[in-house]
């Protein structure tokens, strides 16, 4: 069986033009159909689709007035939920860490919240939220992964670096750092 990634992941908006604008206007992602699903015993469903690269794509649905969905809901899963922001994101590929730079200084501009680039030994990432409050991130590999990244690897996180805010930049470098202080003890013993 061969694995071809993702047709599509499917989400929820509670405000589909505030999502089109930032998926769109934001993050360039080219909307390539879009459907009115009629309910029929009341209400309909709006569902558009985002294309996000390599035939795989993202798609939104927004319930308007159908019986037995509340008109209010938690559409980022992580609150509602009660989950640090870390729990429940999708991650979008920048392609290289001069892209992932790229990728932050356009959002940014945008206005959109976003943490410093993230090294994770392996890759490097940043994190945002879009106007649901769905947890994002870019990321990129800075190296090819080798049978040696698959195991046990430990290290330490402050309890805040889980939701995904400017502390998570801070609290995952100091961790990597002193993790990789510690790798060349943990070598020789």
């Amino acid at each position: 069986m061969s694995h071809k990634g993702f047709s599509h992941i499917g989400l929820t908006t509670l405000d589909m033009e505030k999502t089109r604008a930032f998926y769109e206007g934001v993050l360039g992602f080219k909307v390539v159909a879009e459907d009115t699903i009629k309910i029929s015993e009341g209400g309909s469903i709006r569902h558009v689709f985002f294309d996000i690269g390599r035939d795989q794509l993202l798609a939104f649905m927004e319930p308007r007035g159908v019986p037995d969905i509340p008109a209010q809901y938690d559409a980022a899963i992580n609150e509602g939920l009660g989950v640090p922001a870390s729990f429940y994101h999708f991650a979008f590929e920048a392609g290289s860490p001069a892209a992932l730079e790229a990728k932050c200084d356009i959002l940014r501009a945008s206005g959109v919240a976003v943490t410093d680039p993230v090294d994770h030994g392996w890759a490097r990432s940043i994190y945002f939220r879009d106007p649901n409050g769905m947890s994002l991130e870019y990321a990129c590999l800075t190296r090819d992964l080798t049978q040696d990244d698959v195991g046990k690897r430990e290290f330490t996180l402050p309890r805040a670096a889980l939701n995904l805010t400017a502390a998570t930049s801070a609290a995952v470098s100091q961790a990597q750092t002193q993790r990789a202080r510690e790798v060349p003890t943990l070598a020789h013993a």
